[in-house]
């Protein structure tokens, strides 16, 4: 008597083994599942109905009692920066990092009082500002047709000249940012698997030469190479692109020094995931794991503005932040790499903890 095959059984079979093989893969899932959903995450956070953010501030001895201050902060696209520093706030304006600043005043005795709503903005604000003032006519006309439905708030816009900003000077910074990450990791973490599997790195573990010589001679070469497309890239946007460099000269070589602490930076991340890593397989996954929260949340397609005020306090502890909002500030502000402290700071913390895990994880064989 023949035995029956069951087909049945044999489908099973290949079904349960196809999913082993696949789970088997962290790659497979980290792909095919968590970025998905990092992607609905992130974008998701966005909300605002794609209504650009408005960030306004009031001008010193305004009147903040009225009923149209309270109704334009309790709209969720327009945001109140508050200055302790009037010549501050005068500077974000013009290089457009305020949308407007507005002054309200009461006219007119008690009985008869109206409100002149003075609104000062620049042409660096772009289209924000008439997105603003549409809003701010609207919230007038509720507030007003609410009470008495008199005229009680006369607006008057001003706008002036402001430092023109360009979507080079954000792209460009985020994208130096978004290439040396990924392709300085990418370098050094696979430059140093492949030396340390070929017992390239025991050789010249086991020589005279020292230890720190070694890492930088091979590390070098890769920094060097990522160095000239941060110089081709700078120059570029420069003379083809129209990208803003405040003091020319001074401020390219400004960058490129920033360019080259990031550098050493990632070096030492490359150097990590190059020691950690038990295949060459998973070096890919570690960089990614590193790179893609940082590529959507370290303002490099779009600024963190846009996030909820919890997940900016993230973005704020990511290196690449710091990098992006460095390289802006010396690029189009017209900082010095002095002025850049705070960036300079969280960077180098970064390092002295990225070094100090090299120093313990680093593998010679």
């Amino acid at each position: 008597m023949s035995n029956h095959y069951s087909q049945s059984k044999a489908l099973w079979a290949i079904v349960r083994a196809s999913f082993k093989a696949i789970f088997a893969q962290p790659t497979s899932v980290v792909f095919s599942l968590l970025f998905p959903i990092i992607f609905i995450l992130i974008f998701g956070a966005f909300g605002n109905e794609g209504i650009p953010v408005q960030r306004i501030a009031l001008a010193p001895g305004s009147d903040t009692t009225n009923a149209v201050i309270d109704s334009l902060k309790s709209k969720n696209f327009i945001r109140f920066s508050y200055y302790a520093d009037t010549a501050v706030m005068r500077k974000d304006l013009l290089k457009g990092k305020l949308t407007s600043i507005i002054n309200i005043t009461p006219v007119g005795d008690t009985a008869s009082q109206r409100f002149l709503v003075s609104v000062r903005s620049t042409s660096a604000s772009g289209s924000t500002f008439f997105l603003f003032l549409q809003n701010l006519e609207n919230t007038i006309l509720k507030s007003e047709v609410a009470s008495t439905g008199q005229r009680k708030f006369i607006v008057k816009p001003e706008v002036s000249e402001g430092q023109q900003y360009r979507q080079i000077d954000f792209v460009l910074p985020g994208q130096l940012g978004f290439s040396i990450l990924f392709s300085t990791l990418f370098g050094i973490a696979f430059t140093f698997f492949t030396l340390r599997e070929q017992l390239v790195l025991k050789r010249f573990y086991a020589s005279p030469v020292r230890r720190i010589n070694i890492l930088l001679g091979i590390g070098t070469s890769r920094l060097f190479f990522q160095l000239m497309n941060v110089v081709v890239l700078i120059l570029f946007g420069h003379f083809f692109l129209d990208f803003t460099l405040q003091h020319g000269a001074v401020t390219f070589v400004e960058m490129v020094l920033f360019a080259i602490f990031m550098l050493f930076l990632l070096m030492g991340v490359g150097l990590i995931f190059a020691s950690i890593a038990k295949t060459d397989t998973s070096i890919p996954l570690l960089i990614n794991l590193f790179g893609f929260p940082q590529m959507l949340l370290s303002g490099t397609f779009f600024p963190i503005s846009v996030f909820p005020k919890w997940l900016q306090d993230i973005c704020n502890i990511l290196p690449l932040t710091q990098f992006n909002n460095g390289m802006r500030k010396i690029s189009f502000d017209g900082l010095h790499l002095w002025d850049c402290w705070k960036e300079i700071g969280i960077l180098g913390l970064w390092m002295i903890l990225i070094y100090a895990i090299v120093a313990r994880v680093i593998r010679w064989n």
